[in-house]
Order: C-alpha cells, then sequence, then structure tokens
C-alpha cells in the first residue's frame, strides 16, 4: 500500500473516521491494527519480524531499567542490539558479504537472494534508539506493550520514517487528542505537497534518469550532467514528497512529527547540508556512532576520522553496495576538508558560489548513489569531466526520447517547488486564507492533470 496509491488514501480516510469516533482509551489499538494491516498488505510474512523485534527492545528495555549492576544492563542492551543488527544483516547485507567474498577471493559461494523487508532500516533504527536511550537513563523504559508496538509500527513513518525518538513519539501516542481543523488541515496541505513533489516532478523526471543511466555508454558529459541534476530533484522530490506525506498523515491524527527535510539545496556548507538533508537520519548518526565515537572533542586527527567512520557506515546503512559506501565517503571526505579550510567572509555573492559548490560537490556524489556499480559511475563521471561539450547536444537530448510536453511539465513542476523552498527557506509564512486556498487548489490540479498516473514505488523504500 503506497503512499501515492487510491488504497492508502482510502485507507487513511477510514482510519481517521474511526479514530475520531472512537473513545480515547481505544485508539491505541485501533492505530495498532491499521499499522500491522498497513505492513501486511505488503507482505505478511514479514510481518512477524517488527512483532519479534517489539518484544524484543520491549523486555530488554524493562529488564535494563530493573537491572541493578551496570553488567545486566549491558548485557540486555547488547541483546537488544544484536538482536536488530543480525535481522538487518541477514536480509539487507549477507548476500552483499557473500557477493563481496566471492570478488575478492575468486570464490563462488551461492547467495540467497532474499527480499529486503520494506522499512526493516528504519524500524530496526528506531528501536534500536530506545534501548540505547533507557541505558543511558534518557528515558524510562514503556510498560504498556500495545504504546510500544505502536511506536516502532505507527503506519505514517513505519516505511521510511522520520525515524523518531520514544521521548517525542510515545507522549503524543498516549496524549488525547481532540478534533482540530487545524491539524486537518495543515496535514492535507502537507500531503497535497508531497504527492505533487512524488507524480508531478519525481515520477516524471525519473524517466529521463533512468534512460540516460541505464544507458550511460551512449551519452556523453553535457547529458550525464543534466542528468545527474535530474536525479538530484528526483530523489529529493521523491524522498521529502514521501516524508511530507508522512507528516502530513499523522498531523491529521494530532501527532506531530519531526521536520525531515529543511530547503538542503539551499545549504553553503556540506556541514549545513546535513542539517537540512534526510535531518532524522543525520541525527541519529551524529547521537549514536558520532558522539560515542568522541565526536570533535578530540585530538584533529580522531575527528577528521570520527567524521569518516560516520559517513562511511552511513553510506552502507543506505544500501548493500559499494556505490554506496563511496557516496558515503565522498560526504565525509569533504566535510572533513571543510574543517580544515579556512573560513571566508559571508558576503552575498560569496554565500551564492558556497551554495553552487556544495550542490555540485552533492551532484557527484549522487552519481555513486544513482549509478549500479563503481565502474559505471567511474565511466559517467570521466565523460562529465572529459567531455561536457559536443556539436550535437541537442540531438543527444533528444536521443533520450524525452518529450517536449514532459520538458514543459518539469519546468513547471520545479518552479513551484522553488517557490515553495524559497517561502519555506526564508521563513514566510503565508497567512491569507484565500492564498492557503487558492496554493492547495493549484497543487491539486497539478496532481489531478499533470500527475504520472502510474503508481510508483518511494525510491527510499529500498533501502
Amino acid at each position: 500500500m503506497l503512499f501515492n496509491s487510491i488504497d492508502y488514501f482510502l485507507f487513511l480516510t477510514l482510519v481517521l473516521f474511526l479514530y475520531y469516533k472512537l473513545n480515547h482509551k481505544w485508539r491505541w489499538l485501533l492505530l495498532l491494527v491499521a499499522s500491522y494491516f498497513f505492513y501486511a498488505a505488503w507482505k505478511v510474512e514479514f510481518l512477524g519480524l517488527i512483532v519479534f523485534s517489539t518484544l524484543v527492545d520491549y523486555l530488554c528495555g524493562i529488564r535494563i531499567e530493573k537491572s541493578s549492576d551496570n553488567r545486566s544492563r549491558k548485557l540486555f542492551l547488547w541483546i537488544s542490539l544484536v538482536s536488530n543488527l543480525s535481522i538487518l544483516y541477514t536480509f539487507k547485507y549477507l548476500d552483499f558479504s557473500i557477493d563481496s567474498i566471492n570478488d575478492f577471493f575468486s570464490q563462488n559461494f551461492v547467495l540467497y537472494n532474499l527480499v529486503l523487508p520494506m522499512g526493516i532500516s528504519f524500524y530496526t533504527f528506531q528501536t534500536m534508539s530506545y534501548s540505547i536511550d533507557v541505558y543511558k537513563g534518557n528515558i524510562k523504559a514503556e510498560r504498556h506493550l500495545g504504546y510500544f508496538a505502536l511506536y516502532v509500527t505507527f503506519f505514517p513513518q513505519l516505511v521510511a520514517g522520520p525515524i523518531e525518538r520514544a521521548s517525542r513519539l510515545l507522549p503524543q501516542l498516549k496524549k488525547k487528542v481532540h478534533y482540530n481543523p487545524t491539524n486537518l488541515s495543515n496535514g492535507i496541505k502537507l500531503v497535497l505537497i508531497g504527492l505533487f513533489k512524488k507524480v508531478v516532478i519525481a515520477d516524471r523526471i525519473s524517466l529521463f534518469v533512468n534512460e540516460v543511466y541505464n544507458n550511460s555508454g551512449d551519452y556523453e558529459g553535457f547529458v550525464l550532467i543534466l542528468a545527474t541534476i535530474a536525479f538530484a530533484i528526483q530523489i529529493y522530490c521523491d524522498f521529502s514528497g514521501y516524508s511530507d506525506i508522512a507528516i502530513g498523515s499523522a498531523r491529521m491524527l494530532g501527532i506531530k512529527l519531526m521536520t525531515n527535510f529543511q530547503t538542503p539545496y539551499f545549504s553553503s556548507s556540506l556541514k549545513e547540508f546535513w542539517t537540512r538533508w534526510h535531518i532524522s537520519l543525520s541525527q541519529w548518526f551524529r547521537d549514536y556512532v558520532y558522539i560515542p565515537l568522541g565526536g570533535n572533542r578530540v585530538v584533529k586527527w580522531r575527528w577528521y576520522y570520527n567524521l569518516m567512520i560516520t559517513f562511511l557506515i552511513s553510506g552502507l546503512w543506505h544500501g548493500a553496495n559499494w556505490t554506496f559506501i563511496v557516496w558515503g565517503g565522498i560526504h565525509g571526505l569533504m566535510l572533513v576538508l571543510e574543517t580544515i579550510n579556512l573560513k571566508m567572509p559571508d558576503f552575498k555573492l560569496y554565500r551564492f558560489l558556497k551554495i553552487v559548490f556544495v550542490f555540485s560537490v552533492v551532484c557527484l556524489a549522487w552519481v555513486f548513489f544513482r549509478a549500479n556499480t563503481i565502474s559505471d559511475a567511474g565511466v559517467i563521471v570521466s565523460k562529465i569531466f572529459s567531455s561536457t561539450t559536443k556539436v550535437g547536444i541537442v540531438e543527444d537530448f533528444k536521443s533520450t526520447g524525452i518529450s517536449l510536453l514532459n520538458t514543459l511539465i518539469l519546468m513547471y513542476g520545479v518552479t513551484i517547488l522553488m517557490i515553495l523552498d524559497w517561502l519555506n527557506f526564508k521563513n514566510i509564512v503565508i497567512t491569507k486564507s484565500y492564498l492557503k486556498l487558492l496554493g492547495s487548489l493549484v497543487l491539486l490540479f497539478s496532481i489531478i492533470a499533470l500527475g504520472i498516473t502510474e503508481v510508483k514505488e518511494f525510491i527510499y523504500f529500498q533501502f
């Protein structure tokens, strides 16, 4: 059941209706059943993994809190972490490990070809953060199994985040919520923005990106540059669009999920970019990997090491492929170079040039993120830097098969996106009701008239 499908909106409408009709004390049960149904609609056999992870972390959390000696507390923390990481490794990284061994040592071990359970990278990280926070004494262990299970499986953010902390989400799940028209209207607005990003921009621009990246040998530098910029737009619209729909769906239920994207392509440094891109994951790695390694409160070489390790692990989290590890390594290396570089005056022209530079670096890294193999990425990067001009540029672009109509629709969609992001970046809030209504109608009309009707998965579902 995908967010960009009719099935989801029928499901959400039914849940909303029952939610506000039910007595508060039974709402958790409705949301839990709805969340399990939402996940089972994909593959019911993987529901057992979520239930197992839920029970392990629920019991470990209580045992961590009850244990009087530090040795027992550490034992139950490790049971929680090892259980979750074992599940994640088996389904996501086992075949990658075997394949890497086969390549490096010329072996021929058989791959298991396991199906990756949807959302496994997200809900395992969410439950691990709970166990760690209980161990550190940041939160109390949750005694109500139903509420804890709902924290793990809350359907708006189950599949691809935001990765919520128990200290933020659990109290909201328990709080008595009254129907609020403002929550409903704000939620609908976010859902419309998310759908616009997904079906008008991301799904349409993917036609161009897929054609060029799947046949990169047929194209030269200029088209490859365009395709890489197009992928930067695609992945932003696809993932932030998902987050908008998730946050909007939760808002209709009176629950505020954390912001996951904050105009990342207006960043003037890589450090700023990672405070604006996939914020919930960035904060997770900051709090549970980077800071425990020592953060920046160490000697310089160790600081650089901590940055690199954090981003290499972040790359591996995104996918079981060396391309993702290289992608993470590029970001880690550029952040290290940023910490070494001297600060420059932040006058307007210089800031604009920094934004262009950061976007260029991010796009270069996206080549490895999108390419199927390291070899493919190497060919694309080589062509980008060696043949950025060619007499037949227009003919090259035409050969991708992207029609003039699609190009015009994308230009319209990206223009609307830039306006929305600029308003957000400048913290400009539209208060006049007629302007809000007009904006919502424009988005709705665009989705209906210009959106790709074929239901396509979100990119981050594969992670």
